[in-house]
């Protein structure tokens, strides 16, 4: 036998050296271990970074390299969000059951409970946070990985009932591998038990806040889970009804990358938003103070608020870190970029991304009336031709310059907690809507959002909402009416979004939707219209107790380019057709259409000048924003105190006059 076929090759001696050196060092690492303390050092199975422990525990058990999120027992939580030694358990040491006589079970739920201390896989119990009691339940992923039987579903709903009965919230922190396998239709059933509970509270007009950690999954995300009024969720927690290893044994198909995240959820509508450790305790403050606003409004107090001037430095930081730090005293660029109230606020599904319907972007955007707008960019009126004044304001409310929602959320709220998603499909960009402070009372706010070049345009739709973002309004209104927080809306679009998609998912429908519901809310609802208000998909957002335009803003039955298209067959005539259509503020408010005029510019309307003509820029906003926000508290104060009958009464003889 040929002795060159055993001879060594470089590469096979290279890699017999480094292996060599390998084991060396793992030789050196295990002996470095054996030296170290248990627990000193933590690593992430993320990243495979090994940190101080100490350094994960002073930060939120959040990896400092990566971000991961570590999975935190329950005592621990609690500690994180309740004050100190206000926590009091309820419903210990409940009996175990074992409905199938599994073999083996009883062994593992008492080892179980040896190895954690706890007797089952939830806490529930009472607490406060910053003196503001709630009930507050923690789901263990510990103990059988949170997986809900009996006991569990039993201390849950006791948990729920005991808060009706006394009138508490409830926080609750799902991590759940879903319902428990061992007992069987018995575990099942605690699915609609719980809702049932939830049920209750509901009614009772309490709030429920769930906040989903990883992971949650089975049958607790198909039950108390996804019933919160408001939904939180933390980072990267994985969230689904079936699991990755259950979609893929059993239907054989492969989960895509990101699949079943929070973030996923988040963009597609079923989460309200995703918080930070760090700011989860004041977040869930925010939402217990803002759900108590109907029960001691005290409206009538805001008078003394009418006189007072808002400062260039009013504007305070929205309660979550994300905001820009950059940017000094709440002032937002001119480019909308980076002005995000909220992480990834207003994102949308790839298909909502640009203008369907085989629509060039570049030359205008698709409103409901089926016509194109030219976002702003209109020809010149010819040398020595007088523009009429109607086609004047219409350029105006068109101009890229001039504020929009985001902007007067930021100059006029105190706070302001931006809620995602219509709990269906996705979160609309076109449609901002959440909790703000208002001179220390609470209200519901929902705003139309365009956008501020081609990024942010496409991101929010040019300012076109499609039906989920109607949904998502909706859904935030009756919320307000639910807890007795008055809804403020912002106007600003050139119609509901008329592509192909929107009429798969029944535009017509959640438009009708949002005027059929806003119709019978018995809270106070006030619209200002500080765009274009163009058509029914401005009017969704506008059944209300009174409206207000801009000085220089539009409210129509749909564009002037639509109006002539449709009577004329000329989208040319547009500059004729808006002289005819009567969709000026001054004109609106002869007809009775609107219920005032808030000036742009100057010191008063009268003062205004030329200014008028150009109208509010965002460098000129402030003194628009202090009357928006006088109108707003005078609002409030007039309609505040009053019942709902008599609220919901005015609105319906407000509309029944036309």
């Amino acid at each position: 036998m040929r002795k060159d076929l055993f001879k060594k090759t470089p590469e096979v001696k290279a890699r017999q050296s480094e292996y060599r050196r390998l084991a060396k060092e793992e030789a050196r690492l295990r002996d470095i271990r054996a030296q170290v303390p248990d627990g000193l050092f933590r690593k992430c199975e993320a990243c495979g970074e090994i940190s101080d422990t100490e350094d994960i525990i002073s930060g939120y058990h959040i990896c400092p390299a990566c971000g991961h999120y570590f999975r935190i027992p329950p005592h621990v939580r609690l500690s994180m969000i309740l004050d100190r030694d206000s926590f009091t358990e309820w419903d210990t040491g409940l009996a175990q059951s074992d409905p199938l006589r599994f073999p083996g079970y009883p062994a593992k739920v008492a080892a179980r409970r040896a190895a954690t201390g706890l007797d089952e896989a939830v806490i529930t119990g009472c607490g406060t946070i910053q003196d503001e009691r709630t009930a507050v339940g923690v789901m263990a992923s510990e103990f059988l990985m949170g997986s809900m039987g009996e006991i569990v579903g039993e201390k849950i709903t006791r948990m729920v009932e005991r808060a009706t009965k006394e009138r508490l919230p409830v926080i609750l922190f799902c991590c759940s591998g879903g319902a428990r396998m061992q007992e069987g239709m018995i575990s099942l059933m605690q699915m609609a038990k719980t809702a049932q509970a939830i049920k209750r509270h509901s009614e009772a007009g309490l709030l429920y806040v769930s906040v989903l950690t990883d992971p949650t999954t089975g049958g607790v995300t198909a039950s108390f889970a996804m019933l919160g009024d408001v939904i939180l969720a933390e980072s990267g927690a994985l969230i689904g009804f079936a699991g990755p290893r259950v979609i893929e044994q059993t239907i054989g198909q492969k989960l895509p990358e990101g699949f079943q995240s929070a973030e996923f959820l988040e963009e597609h509508g079923f989460v309200d938003r995703i918080v930070k450790r760090s700011r989860l305790r004041q977040t869930l403050l925010f939402l217990l103070k803002s759900a108590k606003s109907g029960q001691d409004p005290d409206w009538a107090a805001l008078d003394a608020e009418l006189v007072r001037p808002i400062r260039a430095d009013e504007a305070v930081p929205e309660i979550t870190e994300e905001r820009n730090a950059n940017e000094p005293n709440g002032k937002i660029p001119a480019s909308e970029s980076g002005m995000e109230l909220t992480r990834e606020s207003g994102s949308n599904p790839p298909d909502s991304a640009a203008p369907a319907s085989g629509i060039d972007s570049s030359a205008g955007t698709c409103a409901e009336d089926g016509t194109v707008s030219d976002n702003g960019k209109q020809d010149a009126p010819e040398a020595g031709q007088e523009e009429p004044a109607a086609w004047e304001r219409v350029q105006i409310a068109r101009s890229l310059d001039r504020p929009t929602s985001l902007h007067y959320i930021r100059s006029l709220f105190d706070r302001f907690l931006e809620l995602h998603g219509d709990r269906a499909y996705a979160d609309d960009g076109a449609i901002v809507g959440g909790i703000a402070e208002l001179s220390g009372r609470y209200v519901t706010v929902i705003a139309q959002q365009k956008g501020r070049g081609i990024k942010e345009n496409k991101k929010r739709n040019y300012g076109m909402p499609k039906p989920e973002g109607y949904r998502k309004a909706l859904r935030l209104m009756k919320q307000a009416d639910k807890f007795g927080r008055p809804v403020i809306c912002f106007v600003d679009t050139p119609g509901a979004y008329c592509g192909i998609d929107a009429e798969e998912r029944g535009q017509g429908e959640a438009i009708a939707s949002c005027l059929y519901e806003m119709s019978g809310l018995r809270v106070p609802v006030l619209t200002v219209v500080i765009g274009e208000g163009g058509s029914g998909g401005a009017l969704a957002m506008a059944v209300s107790n009174e409206v207000y335009l801009l000085e220089n803003a539009t409210y129509s039955i749909l564009s002037p380019e639509g109006f002539a298209s449709i009577l004329w067959k000329d989208k040319k005539k547009a500059r004729e057709a808006a002289g005819l259509m009567k969709i000026t503020a001054k004109e609106l408010l002869e007809l009775g259409i609107i219920d005032g005029i808030i000036p742009e510019s100057g010191e008063d309307s009268e003062g205004a000048g030329e200014n008028v003509l150009r109208g509010v820029t965002t460098d000129t906003m402030e003194g628009t924003a202090m009357r928006i926000k006088e109108r707003m508290l005078s609002f409030l104060a007039r309609y505040g105190a009053m019942d709902g009958d008599t609220i919901c009464e005015l609105r319906y003889e407000r509309f029944r006059k036309y």
